[in-house]
Parts: C-alpha cells; sequence; structure tokens
C-alpha cells in the first residue's frame, strides 16, 4: 500500500490509507515513529490552494520594514503569539542564536474559557489584507488533520483510538510561519535552525521541499528528510514521547545552511506545533512500564511542561 520502509529511509504514507486500510497504515506510520520519529505524509487533504495563499501572506508579512514587523513583538510574550525576530530563539544546549524569524498564531478562544489564563490572545498585522482569515483557516485545517494521525498513532499503540481527541481538545497549538533569509555572507557557528527536539505532542510540517532538514538517527548519523512537493512531514514531540515511555521518539532535527548554490535562495515553512491541553497530566501510559520498572519521566501537566522548555531555548 505504502512504500516500504528500508534502513535510513522514514516511512512515506498516504492519508486515504488511513479509512481503506487503518491498521496497515497505522503500523507504518508507527514503525517510522518508533524507529526515526518521523514520517512522511502524502495525501492528506490540506488544499494546495490554501497552502499557497498562507505561504504567500507569509512571504508578504516577512518582507515588511523591520520596524513594522517589530510593533508585533510582544515584550514578555515568551514568542507565543505574533512576532518573533531574529537573534532570539537558541537551540537547548546551543549559545548562538538560529538564523530566522516567525510569527505565531494559536487557538482562538471564546470569552470566559478556562485556558484564557494560559493561552493569549492572537495579534493579526494589519498591512497584509486576508492574513488572519487565512491563517485560522489553516490553523483548523492542520488541527483536524492531525486528529486523523493521532487516531492511526492510538491504534498503533493499541489503545482506544478516540483516545487522543480530548486529549488535545482546545489544547495550546501553534500554527508558525517561519522565515529563514538568503545568506550572502559567511554565517559563522550560526545555522538556519540548531539541532533540537520539539516540544509538543505532534508536528505537522508544510514547506520543508528546499533542502535542509535533518533528523539523527540513533546510531548518531544525520540524514535528510525531503518530502515532496505540498508533502507533510510529521514528526514526534517529547511530550508524546514522555507519554509512551519513548516508545515513540523525540528526535533530535535541524535545519542546516544551504548548499552555495542554493544561498541566494530564502527558506520558507510552516509547521504547526499540535499541543495536549494545557491541563493534561503528561504521565506513561499503561502498558508502556515494564514490570518492576519506573517510567522514565515523573508525571507533568502540558503547561508546566512547556513552560520549563520554553525557558530553555529563551522564549519565556
Amino acid at each position: 500500500m505504502t512504500d516500504t520502509l528500508i534502513a535510513d529511509s522514514i516511512a512515506s504514507v498516504s492519508l486515504t490509507d488511513s479509512s481503506r486500510d487503518p491498521q496497515g497504515f497505522a503500523q507504518e506510520l508507527g514503525q517510522s515513529f518508533e524507529r526515526y520519529g518521523f514520517a512522511i505524509i502524502r495525501n492528506h487533504g490540506i488544499p494546495q490552494e490554501l497552502i499557497d495563499r498562507a505561504e504567500e501572506k507569509a512571504k508578504q508579512f516577512f518582507a515588511l520594514p523591520e520596524e513594522v514587523k517589530r510593533k508585533y513583538a510582544i515584550p514578555g510574550g515568551g514568542g507565543a503569539r505574533g512576532y518573533t525576530p531574529f537573534g532570539i530563539e537558541t537551540a537547548k544546549g546551543h549559545k548562538a542564536h538560529d538564523l530566522k524569524e516567525f510569527w505565531h498564531v494559536g487557538r482562538e478562544l471564546a470569552a470566559g474559557h478556562p485556558f484564557r489564563d494560559t493561552m493569549a490572545d492572537n495579534v493579526w498585522p494589519e498591512e497584509v489584507p486576508g492574513f488572519r482569515e487565512t491563517f485560522l483557516e489553516l490553523y483548523d485545517t492542520f488541527d483536524r488533520t492531525g486528529l486523523k494521525v493521532l487516531a492511526a498513532i492510538a491504534r498503533y499503540l493499541g489503545i482506544d483510538e478516540d483516545y487522543f481527541a480530548d486529549t488535545v481538545r482546545d489544547g495550546n497549538s501553534v500554527l508558525r510561519m517561519l522565515h529563514y533569509p538568503p545568506q550572502m555572507e559567511p554565517t559563522g557557528e550560526h545555522i538556519r535552525a540548531g539541532a533540537h527536539e520539539d516540544i509538543n505532542t505532534i508536528t505537522l510540517l508544510l514547506g520543508a521541499e528546499e533542502a535542509g532538514l535533518e533528523l539523527l538517527t540513533r546510531e548518531g548519523k544525520w540524514i535528510p528528510v525531503s518530502p515532496k512537493e505540498g508533502e507533510l512531514v510529521i514528526n514526534i514531540g517529547d511530550m508524546l514521547q514522555r507519554l509512551t515511555n519513548g516508545r515513540l521518539r523525540s528526535t533530535s532535527h535541524r535545519v542546516v545552511n544551504p548548499a552555495p548554490d542554493r544561498a541566494s535562495n530564502a527558506r520558507y515553512s510552516m509547521p504547526f506545533f499540535l499541543h495536549f491541553r494545557p491541563d493534561f497530566l503528561i504521565e506513561a501510559l499503561p502498558g508502556t512500564v515494564a514490570d518492576g520498572e519506573q517510567a522514565k519521566w515523573p508525571p507533568i501537566t502540558a503547561h508546566d511542561y512547556l513552560q520549563e522548555r520554553l525557558r530553555e531555548i529563551k522564549l519565556a
């Protein structure tokens, strides 16, 4: 039904198989997540028109003058919403900041919602018409697609396939628009994104066709993640790794600087960091801890874990 999983090749699967052959789809996806922490999904159902529109809106924003963009940087906001300029985010354990700028869109919550004290309101750039409508539409589409992936993961883990629906309902998920500028001068020790693991449950990434994304295998080898145009890259985050007691891997990955013949090209991408709801307690699922052993990590709420990790990467 899908491409065969071979050494140093992450699985490429079609989301249409999740309904045609649910068990086969779950097995191939889950095995790739166990070995690599990554998979590639085609036929994911996110309309190409929406992807193209969102990329164009992102390009319009990042092309604005620096002083205009900085109007939307929120002091003390930890980068959770709006604009984060160059020179801020630094991978855990690194001294050199990443060569990128980005914009964050979060979940829209109704007045009086219990999570409003932990999830900030969105801000929107008035200089880019249609920005708000486009990215709220993309956010909702990512949300729905993520639930389908999580249902397959649940099936692979042998738990109720609807298990994750409640864990991520009103979750603190974030849609990020990323801009890595052209590199016309030496960058020293800085790269586009230093080696890191994602904090969240799963990440859904559009725009990884431009070379640069790499993952670190168990054997300590960096290999490229190379989706075809329009395909979706999925990877496991630390929260899901903790929930599965390490069975599903949150893999170190990076975005390396371009080859000389591509250095004049900017890189744009749109990851969706799908999160558990803030009050969800992340503790090892039954059956993931061997008899007589302790879980690898202690229980912690999703909100407390997020804050702990944001401090490590200088966003809080």
